[in-house]
């Protein structure tokens, strides 16, 4: 047990009690209340930060966005987004005579998030870019804060918070303006702004309640998933290009599973090795590396009491090297380990995931 500033601050690495917090569906164990108090401008009330009834609300709306079968009906948009970063390597590498150096970090985080604007706004994903870049100034804004846990900082008019208060406003209308362009329009979308206006529609909130829930949670869906997967992607790419073998042998799959059509969700679904090499490189680079929850009451885990709000913190890196779970070679790339063996089977995939009822999103899973 540590603490930093006045957060205390419970680090559990023992599997079983892993296990037991990620399969925790009890109210009594929620999301750190540290992270509201100092990512309110980014995070908002959002399903990242929100607990009990408002949690509950907020997963009822955006989860069934998230089911299995509704992701593989996003494959086309995915393809229209890659069709336009391969198409700018392409012309990148033509210009520098057919050899090229690409420093792929950014594209790759830029694909993310055109990706995400094309499946929360639909057909005005180009606002949805512009939203995007915004709360990426805003991320970094609030990285650059210092002071963090220290009572009352936030709220100081330094240059740091003004500048992260005039971004959080810029966002704000951003969303706000996209909602009444939509309201106005007689358009028939079926995005996940569409879902989450007609959720705070039947929700009866007040009208500046209706505002926060729509902005909070469309800023939740671009930072709970454009970091981590363009994170993922890069070490996927990287040690792909470390490991010809394996480049080589999904590189084949691919090629004889797509006969050089474009692929689609049932195509994918097919390719073996490539799916072997995607759960390697989250095992050894997970995106998430610290799970935190606090504890909302009084409770216990395998035995351990656990005051009202005691923060517990399980590193994922650790765990996903552990001799005991995953054999002497934890810290070696070895997609075979997952020949018979899916992500899903694995003790620690709550902790990765979140895998409650096929949702494919760690917040969806509460505890």
């Amino acid at each position: 047990m540590f603490s930093l500033f006045n957060t205390q601050i419970l680090h559990v690495n023992e599997t079983e009690i892993v296990r037991e917090i990620a399969t925790c569906t009890s109210l009594d164990l929620g999301k750190p209340s540290y992270q509201q108090r100092e990512r309110g401008p980014l995070l908002g009330h959002g399903i990242l930060t929100s607990d009990g009834a408002v949690w509950t609300h907020n997963r009822k709306i955006l989860a069934p966005e998230l089911y299995m079968d509704k992701v593989k009906g996003m494959v086309g948009l995915i393809m229209k987004s890659i069709e336009t970063l391969l198409n700018s390597w392409k012309s990148m590498i033509e210009k520098k005579g057919g050899i090229a150096d690409i420093k792929i970090d950014e594209d790759v985080r830029s694909f993310s998030g055109d990706v995400i604007s094309r499946a929360c706004f639909g057909s005005n994903y180009i606002k949805g870019e512009e939203i995007f870049l915004r709360l990426r100034a805003l991320q970094e804004a609030m990285s650059k804060k210092i002071f963090l846990g220290i009572p009352g900082m936030r709220y100081i008019p330094n240059k740091h918070n003004k500048n992260a208060w005039a971004l959080e406003k810029d966002v704000r209308n951003l969303i706000l303006k996209v909602v009444s362009d939509r309201k106005e329009s007689s358009a028939n979308e079926k995005d996940l702004l569409q879902m989450v206006l007609e959720g705070a529609k039947n929700s009866k909130l007040s009208k500046e309640a209706t505002d926060n829930f729509i902005v909070d949670n469309c800023k939740n869906i671009y930072l709970a998933g454009y970091e981590t997967t363009a994170v993922s992607a890069v070490w996927w790419l990287m040690l792909l290009a470390a490991n010809p073998d394996w480049q080589d042998w999904v590189r084949d799959e691919v090629f004889e599973i797509c006969k050089e059509r474009t692929p689609d969700a049932d195509m994918i679904q097919k390719m073996k090795q490539m799916t072997m090499v995607i759960h390697e490189s989250l095992k050894l680079y997970p995106p998430v590396l610290v799970v935190s929850r606090e504890a909302l009451a009084d409770m216990e885990l395998r035995g351990i009491h656990v005051p009202k709000w005691m923060n517990i913190w399980s590193l994922l890196a650790t765990l996903h090297i552990d001799p005991e779970n995953w054999g002497q070679d934890g810290l070696k790339f070895n997609p075979e380990r997952f020949e018979h063996r899916s992500l899903q089977a694995t003790i620690l995939v709550h902790a990765i995931w979140g895998q409650s009822k096929g949702v494919s999103w760690p917040e969806f899973s509460h505890g």
